[in-house]
């Protein structure tokens, strides 16, 4: 049995409603299959501030934040956490505005040294409405930035991406469960590997990403949606 300890941040406003959890929660499952004790926080139920950007953490007291919130509690499990899963829908080009916030204010953890006595694995969770793959790509480089550095104390263990997310819930809704069931599957798979293996394949990131109709047919669909999204908002 293997023991080890995974957090994961969803930064996503709808929580363990939205599509990003649609996809975190049978990799959470597939960790825990493995023997991981795994924890889940919601950003929008934490009260973290934007780093400051100070430098008190630095110069004044090392390693400790002056501010007064949540990464109190949060900073010493992220610490002690063998595998970290940032997990967001993409904003912008990038991960949700108080996700960052808690990636920026892991600063203190880094000042003393490494955040843990062993290298940390790290997962990158995200989920988008569009068809096309290269949506992820700035989140992707911003993880491999961060976590593929010789020196760094964190190495970047994989990414479960979905496309075209809210086609996955409108499939389902629509009982068109086949396809759908195996991208679930392979990112309760994806847990299991990465707690046995510490890494996820390509295969399997790719099972979890494919393609699941072809692009016009999707943009179609997406453009009924929207316009039936928008009769609903006017009605209220």
């Amino acid at each position: 049995m293997i023991f080890m300890k995974a957090i994961a941040i969803n930064g996503s406003p709808h929580m363990e409603e939205g599509n990003t959890a649609m996809i975190l929660n049978p990799f959470l499952e597939g960790l825990k299959e493995a023997g991981c004790d795994a924890e889940v926080f919601y950003t929008r139920k934490l009260k973290i501030g934007p780093c400051n950007g100070d430098m008190s953490c630095w110069f004044i007291n090392p390693g400790v934040c002056a501010q007064k919130d949540d990464m109190q509690m949060l900073g010493p499990k992220l610490k002690g956490a063998d595998i970290i899963i940032w997990a967001s829908p993409v904003y912008y080009s990038g991960v949700t505005g108080p996700l960052k916030n808690v990636m920026d204010r892991q600063l203190p953890l880094h000042v003393l040294g490494n955040m843990g006595e062993k290298k940390q694995k790290i997962v990158l969770v995200s989920t988008c409405g569009d068809w096309d793959i290269s949506m992820f790509d700035p989140l992707l480089m911003q993880m491999k930035a961060l976590y593929s550095r010789p020196d760094a104390s964190s190495s970047f263990a994989g990414a479960l991406l979905r496309p075209m997310a809210d086609g996955v819930k409108e499939m389902i809704k629509a009982g068109e469960t086949g396809l759908v069931e195996g991208v679930f599957l392979a990112a309760r798979e994806a847990g299991r590997q990465l707690a046995r293996d510490g890494m996820i394949s390509e295969e399997l990131q790719q099972k979890v990403s494919r393609a699941l109709m072809p692009r016009d047919a999707y943009y179609k669909a997406a453009q009924m949606m929207m316009d039936e999204m928008k009769k609903a908002l006017e009605k209220k």
